[in-house]
């Protein structure tokens, strides 16, 4: 049975999911991982963690690294691309013309989200809420962001869609409860597939009502 569209919430991570940016991070991080840790794989065990997530599990004590790595990150988010997954704006439109609630849920931080508004003037109309790293202490794949994003736009975990890319992202969506869609634009369909309940190459073609037909086994 279909959900009533006032007690629906569609949350999206934003990275992978709304724009189509995790390519650029991945060689930045990855660039990040072999000259600082001698590493070449960093890129795949930070997707959808908070810098300070990733700051404490890799570069605990080291403030002088993590100062040079703030400073760099923030000039390559400056020189960003931000162009939007295929088939996500006429998609987010139907949402909101049928009145559904939505909200990005980012690890990103809100310095990063000022530096796509300049690119990205229209984001903020998109969405009833953006919810950033600053305001849940516990990063993905804890599910507290996702919880915080149901708990401001009043809905529960049946009633709520979580779109998600990472690994990470992707745990916690399903560790709130809620009905996830993997989108495969960061990782293979078969490597997300097992942690979510519908898997997409992006948004073309895809409806508000076949986001209705996903419910969680």
């Amino acid at each position: 049975m279909m959900e009533s569209p006032m007690k629906t919430a569609v949350l999206f991570d934003f990275d992978g999911v709304v724009v189509d940016t995790e390519t650029q991070y991945s060689r930045f991080w990855h660039q990040i991982g072999h000259d600082y840790l001698g590493t070449d794989d960093l890129e795949n065990r930070i997707k959808g963690q908070t810098l300070t997530h990733i700051y404490d599990t890799f570069f605990l004590n080291k403030e002088k690294e993590q100062r040079e790595i703030t400073e760099a990150l923030n000039r390559f988010e400056q020189e960003m691309s931000y162009e939007y997954i295929p088939g996500f704006l006429p998609f987010i439109t139907e949402l909101h013309q049928k009145g559904l609630r939505t909200a990005i849920v980012t690890s990103s931080n809100e310095q990063k989200m000022q530096a796509v508004y300049r690119v990205r003037p229209e984001l903020k109309t998109l969405f009833d809420h953006i919810l950033t790293a600053e305001l849940f202490s516990a990063s993905k794949p804890a599910p507290d962001c996702f919880l915080l994003g149901m708990k401001l736009l009043g809905s529960i975990p049946d009633t709520t869609y979580v779109f998600e890319d990472s690994f990470n992202g992707l745990k916690a969506g399903m560790a709130s409860g809620a009905n996830v869609i993997g989108l495969a634009t960061t990782n293979k369909r078969e490597t997300i597939a097992p942690l979510c309940h519908l898997v997409l190459d992006d948004f073309r073609e895809f409806t508000c009502d076949k986001m209705f037909q996903v419910h969680k086994l």
